[in-house]
């Protein structure tokens, strides 16, 4: 039994750009990862931008609440650490870090609100 969660849903949280094989894992290991503040995973709070698999790397594009979050750290190390074991070993993560547009309620998930009672 896989350890990746299973959408709720057929539409993608984020853009998703690339290897096609690789959408499933990556997105599940990222729905992983959880906003400490809000005890969300950052998928449904909203924090990913956009993923791209190209040129042997995957770059995440994503946000946080807010540029004082004070947990930011922790959640980059968790991506990272999430990511490693479902990118191949010849491809490079790379996370990016941006604040515009910047980061709204709005941007939670369907699944998200649900899970806040909204």
């Amino acid at each position: 039994m896989s350890d990746v969660p299973a959408d709720d849903t057929d539409t993608q949280p984020f853009p998703y750009l690339g290897d096609e094989a690789l959408r499933r894992p990556i997105t599940g290991a990222l729905r992983r990862v959880m906003d400490p503040e809000v005890a969300l995973s950052i998928v449904d709070v909203g924090l990913i931008y956009q993923v791209t698999v190209a040129d042997q790397r995957v770059h995440v594009l994503m946000t946080m609440t807010s540029p004082a979050c004070p947990v930011a750290d922790e959640i980059m190390d968790e991506v990272e650490h999430r990511l490693d074991p479902v990118v191949p070993a010849d491809h490079r993560i790379e996370l990016e870090l941006c604040w515009e547009p910047a980061w709204t309620p709005e941007r939670i998930t369907p699944q998200g609100r649900r899970q806040m009672g909204w």
